[in-house]
């Protein structure tokens, strides 16, 4: 195969989680009806972003991926369109509790990815419900071609990106939920959020689909006003579609995976990596363990 159509797509979350699954349902079902072979949901999409506040009632929505009603839902999306659809999730496993994405292709199961990066800060306290992801970094062989994925706060790490284009990635996904910063709402970051992945684009010559959600959700102790603009980028980290702030979207773009990969052959970035001198990112400050 040397074409697929990739999709991002955004929508606000009730408190609902049947009609949050099927206001998602409605937007796969709208991607694939426009082609689309690899489509991509946003961040816990199940239920409002729940990391606001730290409750302990809220650690209870974590379940086993194989109960997962959102899972056993988009297996039957996936099989039926046969397409890629990556599913985020609040995943329990025995007594631990990750952040996830299911990635499924053609209504099979391929493997988990757990979140690696977990954030804490004022309205995003994800680090009281998730452990750091045990799972490292994974490209699937989908039907659809090598598929990478993070999720939200992997996506500012240039460490992530470089390990899935080095594994292969003909396109990296990253479902998100980003806003407001509740301590205070006059920053905006949505301009430095897009140019952080293009950058993983560009500097790997891969392309990158981002969906975020929209909505202002109120929280116990604050409210996010999530911003959207969701997008995609060309293998140059220029983007090719973008939604706006606020309303819910479905973005479609068609890549040539072939050239992309003649491309990154013939730009040399990989050739040229010097793998002998990077044993200082292995450190926290920069400073060689003797």
């Amino acid at each position: 195969m040397t074409e697929i159509t990739v999709a991002a797509t955004q929508m606000a979350c009730g408190t609902d989680r049947d009609a949050n699954i099927a206001r998602a349902e409605k937007l796969v079902r709208a991607a694939a009806e426009k082609g689309a072979q690899v489509i991509l949901l946003q961040e816990l999409f199940e239920t409002p972003y729940f990391c606001k506040d730290t409750e302990p009632d809220l650690m209870h929505l974590a379940m086993p991926a194989a109960d997962n009603p959102a899972v056993h839902h988009f297996r039957a999306l996936s099989a039926q369109y046969k397409a890629v659809i990556p599913i985020s999730i609040y995943e329990r496993a025995n007594n631990a509790q990750y952040n996830s994405l299911v990635m499924i292709d053609r209504g099979e199961i391929l493997g988990i990815y757990r979140k690696a990066h977990i954030p804490d800060g004022p309205g995003y306290r994800e680090k009281y419900y998730f452990s750091p992801g045990d799972t490292g970094f994974h490209v699937w062989n989908t039907s659809a071609g090598r598929v990478g994925a993070a999720i939200c706060w992997d996506q500012w790490f240039p460490e992530t990106a470089r390990i899935l284009a080095i594994k292969g990635a003909d396109v990296i996904l990253y479902p998100t939920a980003i806003g407001s910063e509740p301590h205070d709402e006059t920053i905006h970051s949505r301009d430095h959020w897009q140019r952080t992945m293009q950058g993983h684009s560009a500097a790997n010559l891969v392309p990158v689909v981002a969906s975020n959600r929209v909505g202002r959700e109120e929280g116990k102790s604050c409210a996010i006003t999530f911003y959207g603009s969701s997008f995609i980028t060309d293998a140059t980290g220029a983007k090719v579609a973008e939604a706006d702030e606020r309303e819910e979207a479905i973005l479609t773009h068609t890549i040539d995976i072939e050239k992309n990969r003649r491309q990154r052959v013939n730009w040399g970035v990989f050739r040229d990596r010097r793998v002998d001198l990077y044993a200082d990112i292995l450190t926290l400050d920069g400073t060689p363990r003797r």
